[in-house]
């Protein structure tokens, strides 16, 4: 299995949650089986996969339901939640994938791997957290988030949120399960939104943290160690744009690494939508000099891998 090529597959949040109105499990479970056709697509041609995604609206969902739930059982901590919506996203792409295989007699199994990745304990970012998770709250709730390890802030005129660290992820703890499981022909899903991250504490042993990594971060490191051929960032545009929105917009089919961080400099892609992608992919190119990036949408992923449409990074 390890002469076919490689790609690490990172599926946005169009992939489990289309919208507000389909946030139920059925819902995303229905999304999850529309990604994983195009996703069996691309195995049907030929190529091993390892697939990874978010779990942002997830962990909010356990999140909120600790708040309600709480004056009856107890609250669980951020790095279990991340570990439970990863085993439950894994498992609906797992069993989605298996399904189609069988649909169409692909001789493939898949594995869906709960993922630890760490991260440097005196990282800036737990200095100043700056991302927000779960729901607005009380100023009386707020406090009792801060007794449990949370720092919260307020958000002038919507009320107190928790504020996590998105730390840089360093290594991902399960690598050598994942290539393992991809040398023997598995089709693998991991890091789930990002990774559970980790720290070492002074004893060398890990640790859970109040923290959430980057998915498309991480996705980009597990490619960089995998030495994948191919990393494909799945969103919700057929290309990426410059000038997005403007009169003078223009979709690219192809981008040189000099072109991409030119146009990322030039403020063209945005911190809350492709700017993240087009850095991950940066951060790829940069660690492997023979790899390629790929951005487009769920249903074109076959067609953009054949050349017809999505959006190439490639090396100068």
């Amino acid at each position: 299995m390890t002469s076919l090529r490689t790609a690490v597959v990172a599926v946005g949040g169009n992939a489990l949650i289309l919208d507000k109105q389909h946030e139920d499990v059925a819902s995303q479970v229905s999304a999850v089986e529309e990604t994983c056709k195009h996703i069996a697509d691309m195995i049907e041609r030929g190529w091993n996969v390892i697939v990874t995604h978010g779990n942002g609206p997830q962990v909010g969902f356990i999140l909120r339901r600790n708040e309600l739930a709480s004056h009856e059982v107890h609250t669980t901590p951020l790095d279990v939640i991340g570990a439970d919506t990863q085993g439950a996203i894994g498992y609906m792409i797992a069993r989605a994938l298996d399904n189609e295989f069988s649909r169409r007699g692909i001789k493939r199994s898949t594995a869906a791997v709960v993922t630890q990745v760490l991260v440097d304990r005196n990282d800036a970012g737990f200095k100043n957290p700056t991302k927000g998770i779960g729901g607005f709250t009380t100023k009386e709730n707020a406090e009792k988030f801060e007794a449990e390890g949370w720092m919260v802030k307020e958000d002038a005129g919507r009320g107190w949120r928790r504020m996590i660290a998105s730390p840089i992820p360093l290594k991902i703890i399960e690598l050598d399960a994942i290539k393992t499981l991809i040398a023997n022909g598995f089709v693998v899903v991991g890091v789930g939104g990002g990774g559970i991250p980790v720290i070492e504490d002074e004893r060398g042993q890990l640790k859970g943290v109040f923290a959430v990594i980057d998915k498309d971060r991480a996705s980009a490191l597990l490619a960089a160690e995998m030495k994948v051929d191919v990393l494909l960032i799945s969103t919700a545009v057929e290309k990426v744009a410059i000038n997005f929105n403007k009169p003078n917009q223009q979709w690219l089919d192809k981008m040189t690494l000099s072109e991409a961080k030119k146009f990322y400099a030039e403020g063209h892609f945005l911190s809350g939508s492709m700017g993240p992608k087009i850095e991950a992919i940066i951060a790829f190119l940069e660690a492997n000099p023979n790899g390629k990036g790929l951005i487009t949408d769920p249903p074109n992923i076959a067609n953009a891998l054949d050349g017809k449409t999505g959006t190439w990074i490639v090396q100068d």
